[in-house]
């Protein structure tokens, strides 16, 4: 993987963590411009990149992200942030939720969740930082298909987005994964996403979450 971050020391401090959980670190920068060449050289799996870099501090990351993905892919790209930005995260997400990731730096703090989020952005997942999903969710029009949800889909919807398997959903609502599924068909239903395979429309049902349909 690679790692983008302005600050020497945080950008030093998260390779070491990674490196002690035993994640190759295949290179790391402090600005955005040399990432492109940099992916191109060593093929990660993953991209870890702060959303505000130099030279202006403002959208360099987002920037990054997408010419990332559009010229490599496969590559996954977790982005990092200081405080929620929810329009620039939706625009990035819109276009492709597969492989991207979205998580405030304090959860730099706790190792198995950054290096966790790191393996699920690679092998393609979406991962989006629950406090996001809860800025998005707070500030969601009433109008639209998500207004028809009920209190409880709407809360396996918001663990969807968080990139929770039917299984974790059950854990964290302490139900049955019968009801988990059940709960999912009809978040299907009431979104009007088709018939498609299972993995397609979880993502569009994420994708309508955060776009608030």
């Amino acid at each position: 993987m690679i790692v983008a971050e302005d600050s020497a020391i945080l950008r030093q401090g998260i390779v070491r963590l990674l490196q002690d959980e035993g994640v190759e670190v295949s290179a790391q920068c402090g600005e955005a411009g040399p990432l492109l060449g940099l992916v191109a050289e060593h093929r990660p799996d993953v991209v870890l990149l702060d959303i505000r870099m130099p030279p202006t501090h403002t959208d360099e990351g987002i920037r990054a992200a997408a010419a990332i993905r559009s010229a490599f892919p496969g590559t996954g790209v977790l982005l990092l942030s200081q405080y929620v930005e929810t329009t620039a995260t939706v625009r990035a997400l819109a276009e492709d939720s597969r492989g991207f990731g979205y998580l405030l730096k304090e959860r730099v703090a706790d190792v198995d969740e950054l290096a966790g989020a790191l393996k699920r952005v690679a092998a393609g997942e979406a991962v989006v930082d629950p406090e996001v999903v809860a800025r998005l969710m707070g500030a969601r029009s009433a109008a639209g298909p998500l207004a028809q949800l009920t209190a409880r889909e709407r809360d396996v919807l918001e663990l969807m987005a968080q990139g929770r398997s039917n299984d974790a959903i059950a854990q964290q609502l302490v139900i049955g994964g019968k009801t988990v599924e059940t709960h999912v068909r009809n978040i299907f239903t009431k979104l009007r996403l088709g018939a498609e395979s299972m993995d397609h429309r979880r993502v569009m049902a994420v994708l309508a979450y955060l776009r608030g349909a």
